[in-house]
């Protein structure tokens, strides 16, 4: 029997079931993500269990997107996976429905990021395709690098960036807020080595230098920060600037829309009419 359990969370036998699903599927294991303390209330599998195992899941993702300095309430839908022997049981329509039900009410918005093998599927719950922006600029960096490394290898490196992003001013004008947790998802797993600190700025910076291009994911500081002073100051060789988020002002930048393999933005709800007039994109570390 069938059974929808809200929250593996705190069972640690269904979520270490639940891991075993993710890491069959996607490669991911939350094991860890859980036992550093970044896994709380914001992130809420939407489970099937069959005698005390996890067959299937819907994760929902609260996350709050602060819009020119508006607060949305935004659902995020992700970690959708059936167990093999399990699919085609209608499963995930059934746990769509419950969170539908759950939480219809609450969400100014529901969205989600899709891979090519289920365009036909989410249209079947009201789901749209949506589009996101690019903006990049060319910039000229003429001094040394200023910006220093920042290690994130212990829970002590981690207290320090927690603090700074919670203490931080927006920095974009669609940005994610109250949820250093999804941050928190990325830095302690796949980007230990794209922290770094700015002094001159009192900003801590995450963002990824490839050759001459610097993508940029955030930054997090007391105060406003321009952000082509913090591409220069990562030295001479970086010659354009790639946000992954979107700026405040967008004067001088180059737009394009956002193109990412096998991976479409689906959206449910009236605001992502605006969303997309106003060419906005959700920042890359608040996807989940």
């Amino acid at each position: 029997m069938c059974e929808i359990v809200k929250n593996v969370r705190n069972s640690e036998t269904l979520r270490k079931s639940f891991n075993e699903l993710a890491k069959e599927t996607f490669d991911l294991d939350f094991e860890d993500w859980y036992q550093n303390g970044f896994w709380r209330d914001k992130y809420i599998p939407y489970s099937m269990v069959v005698d005390g195992k996890v067959v299937a899941n819907v994760s929902v993702n609260r996350t709050d997107m602060l819009w020119n300095g508006r607060r949305k309430h935004l659902i995020q839908l992700g970690t959708v996976m059936t167990k093999e022997a399990y699919r085609n049981r209608g499963l995930i329509r059934r746990l769509m429905e419950e969170i539908a039900k759950d939480f219809a009410a609450e969400a100014d918005g529901i969205y989600l990021f899709a891979n090519d093998s289920v365009l036909d599927f989410y249209p079947k719950f009201g789901f749209r395709k949506a589009v996101e922006w690019q903006y990049s600029k060319k910039i000229s960096a003429w001094g040394e690098e200023l910006v220093q490394r920042v290690p994130m290898e212990n829970s002590e490196d981690w207290k320090v960036l927690i603090k700074a992003i919670e203490e931080s001013v927006p920095q974009g004008k669609f940005e994610l807020t109250d949820n250093s947790d999804l941050i928190m998802f990325y830095v302690s797993k796949f980007m230990q080595d794209n922290v770094y600190y700015l002094s001159e700025k009192r900003a801590y910076v995450i963002a990824e230098p490839r050759g001459d291009e610097l993508l940029l994911y955030n930054i997090f500081a007391s105060e406003r920060v321009d952000l082509e002073a913090v591409a220069k100051a990562f030295g001479n060789k970086i010659q354009k600037l790639s946000l992954c988020f979107v700026p405040w002002e967008n004067s001088g930048y180059e737009k394009e829309l956002l193109r990412k393999e096998d991976n479409t933005f689906f959206v449910k709800g009236e605001l992502f009419a605006e969303f997309e007039r106003e060419q906005l994109r959700f920042p890359d570390l608040a996807h989940a």
